[in-house]
């Protein structure tokens, strides 16, 4: 597995920034398990506003986003002010939470492991909604593809297995390989082959279609089931929590 943390390119971004993060980590197809050679670094989490760019009329960005290739390395970042980044967390948002529990961190402040343990009081039955809506985007997105490709088909199997196994376990895995060891679909396992050694562009054929058709819907009806069956509760605990740890930070950002 590649150490991420240790690429020099990545962490001297994180350095870089205007504003101290408090954590960043790596997300997208290096996450899911399905990166091809090329593929750019998405590095996502939260930057910390220091208390002066909070309280008056000028306030500092909410969200923060950089692109850029630089010695054949690309990459996008993108962060939320901690308030911010909080309040999603409280909403059931799946994609805030794989950021938070990604393996894979570039830059985590001191306080990044208290965010973790707070995180897992965020965690609520009603996430299967978010990986509904999120499932059903990718699909049409990759339905509207000519040809449609291998990468956006794999994001839609990514989405409803973390789906699935978040209702059935309580735990955020975006890990594909990982997930499809619990699945045991094959198509999952030939995808992310034909993904990582093949041309991309290689178009689904009709039959390959309809197949993943079906799949589609059983997997979104299962994770309805499982939803409905799932001993998470209805609703976060974390919220004073994270409202004590937003207080401690800005107040020691005082300065």
């Amino acid at each position: 597995m590649e150490k991420y943390a240790d690429h020099p390119r990545l962490r001297e971004v994180c350095a870089q920034q205007p504003f101290p993060l408090l954590f960043a980590t790596i997300s997208g197809a290096h996450l899911y398990g399905f990166p091809s050679p090329d593929s750019d670094y998405d590095l996502r989490g939260a930057h910390l506003l220091p208390l002066k760019e909070v309280i008056g009329l000028r306030t500092g960005p909410e969200t923060r986003e950089i692109s850029e290739d630089r010695d054949g390395l690309e990459l996008d970042l993108v962060t939320h002010d901690v308030r911010k980044f909080f309040s999603l967390m409280l909403k059931p948002n799946g994609y805030v939470l794989e950021q938070i529990f990604s393996p894979h961190v570039v830059f985590s402040h001191p306080a990044f492991p208290r965010l973790r343990e707070l995180a897992r009081g965020c965690i609520t039955k009603h996430h299967w909604h978010h990986y509904r809506g999120f499932a059903n985007n990718q699909w049409e997105l990759f339905s509207k593809e000519t040809p449609r490709r291998v990468k956006p088909l794999l994001y839609v199997y990514r989405v409803l297995l973390t789906g699935v196994h978040l209702m059935r376990t309580g735990e955020i895995e975006a890990h594909l390989p990982t997930l499809n060891q619990e699945a045991r679909l094959s198509q999952v396992d030939e995808l992310i082959d034909r993904k990582l050694h093949h041309p991309e562009n290689s178009a689904l054929l009709e039959p390959e279609m309809i197949f993943h058709r079906r799949e589609f819907d059983r997997l979104l009806q299962n994770l309805e089931v499982e939803a409905g069956i799932s001993c998470l509760p209805e609703s976060p605990s974390a919220a004073d929590g994270l409202d004590e740890l937003l207080v401690d930070l800005r107040l020691g950002s005082h300065t």
